[in-house]
């Protein structure tokens, strides 16, 4: 359906700019008097992205699910508190998808077919979960959930940014302190030292070879690390054996990488509980995991899982095959199995994975702070022995 950037007038007279969804104008003419407004002109938008400015965040459908929560659960008709929603959201950009909603629903579809309609709002999973809590009678509790979920991802997302930022900050002014050094602290001093015409130590000659190149050849060298870095990126993006390796190689770092991997297991523990709690099978639940849990070589193990159970084989076993799942978790998910109970084990696997996740963090940065404050004072000692060295020698002939 295309989007139309319409301009229209409501019963005041004030005129109003926005966007909607509609099959074609005259669609989008009788949507708009639905809503109380005249059309004055319109015209297809070709440009998905947000026409406010303000694209829908996470923020946004956390609230969003939490007041169609109360709107199910307080009785209120679904199509009634869908057009109040449309009418009282903060985000325009958001207001005008909900709209759209209300709209197809006013057509005779139904909420999760209305959402639909909107992928770059309304993922896939978010659509899935709705479908099945309007098929099994569930809507609140999904909605409930749903709204948990998003809050947690939120926290998630938050501690993966505390977890990478400060190293990434402080590799950075490294970095940028090793170029100034080499770049102007060690050719001054050269200068100095050849004037001195002393034999110098090893470590001296050495860094200054290592100065001469980078001030000959820093253009080129700042252009092939951009370079390599944007074939990396490339290279990961597209998919095939380099994004597999890539994305191996990310969980097999050292401290941040079982971190990383634990992260990504709290992201699929919590989705597959989900999924299933809401009703649907496990096999579209590994299915639909694929692809939250961002990461190839996760998902091809959850792949080979999901193959091995239509086989015939045990939830557990089959996880136990992939090699991504700790034995304690393992035995959660046995138990769960054995006695009927699944849905109540994966949650008990998100609430462990989540309380890990988050101790792990924490022991990270206490450990990365005074690990990378050593390294850098470790490199800036021996850049400083390297040119100091020599000058004491030569003070140390001097006669007085």
């Amino acid at each position: 359906m295309p989007a139309f950037q319409y301009s229209a007038v409501d019963r005041d007279g004030r005129r109003l700019r926005g966007r909607m969804d509609a099959a074609n104008e005259a669609d989008l003419e009788q949507r708009l008097k639905r809503m109380g407004l005249d059309l004055i002109t319109c015209r297809v938008q070709t440009d998905a992205a947000p026409l406010f400015g303000r694209p829908v965040s996470r923020r946004d459908l956390i609230n969003f699910c939490f007041q169609l929560e109360q709107i199910t659960r307080s009785g209120i008709p679904l199509l009634d508190g869908v057009a109040d929603l449309a009418a009282t959201l903060d985000n325009p950009r958001f207001r005008e998808v909900v709209a759209a909603v209300h709209e197809d629903m006013v057509g005779g579809r139904m909420l999760s077919d209305a959402l639909a309609n909107h992928p770059t709002v309304f993922d896939a999973l978010f659509v899935s979960l709705i479908r099945a809590g309007e098929q099994t009678g569930n809507l609140p509790e999904v909605l409930a959930n749903l709204a948990a979920t998003l809050k947690w991802r939120d926290e998630l997302a938050a501690q993966t940014k505390r977890l990478l930022i400060y190293p990434t900050a402080v590799l950075i002014v490294v970095g940028a302190v090793i170029v100034f050094l080499m770049l102007y602290l060690v050719p001054e001093l050269t200068t100095f030292l050849r004037t001195m015409r002393q034999e110098l130590p090893w470590q001296t000659r050495a860094l200054i070879a290592i100065s001469d190149f980078v001030g000959r050849y820093w253009l080129l060298l700042f252009l092939l690390l951009v370079t390599s870095l944007g074939l990396l990126l490339l290279a990961s993006k597209r998919g095939g054996n380099a994004r597999l390796t890539w994305d191996y190689l990310k969980l097999n770092l050292p401290l941040i990488g079982p971190i990383l991997q634990k992260i990504l297991l709290a992201r699929f523990a919590n989705f597959f509980a989900l999924l299933y709690g809401s009703g649907i099978t496990v096999l579209d639940a590994l299915a639909a995991c694929e692809g939250i849990v961002a990461n190839r070589y996760v998902a091809d193990g959850l792949r080979r899982a999901a193959q091995q159970i239509a086989g015939g084989e045990s939830i557990t076993e089959s996880f136990r095959n992939t090699g991504l799942f700790p034995p304690l978790v393992l035995r959660m998910i046995r138990v769960g199995e054995t006695t009927g109970a699944l849905d109540a084990a994966l949650m008990n696997v998100t609430y462990f994975y989540n309380r890990d996740v988050r101790e792990s963090v924490e022991r990270a940065l206490k450990l990365l702070e005074p690990a990378l404050t050593v390294l850098l004072g470790l490199i800036l000692a021996a850049i400083l022995f390297a040119v100091l060295a020599p000058v004491y020698d030569i003070l140390g002939t001097v006669k007085l």
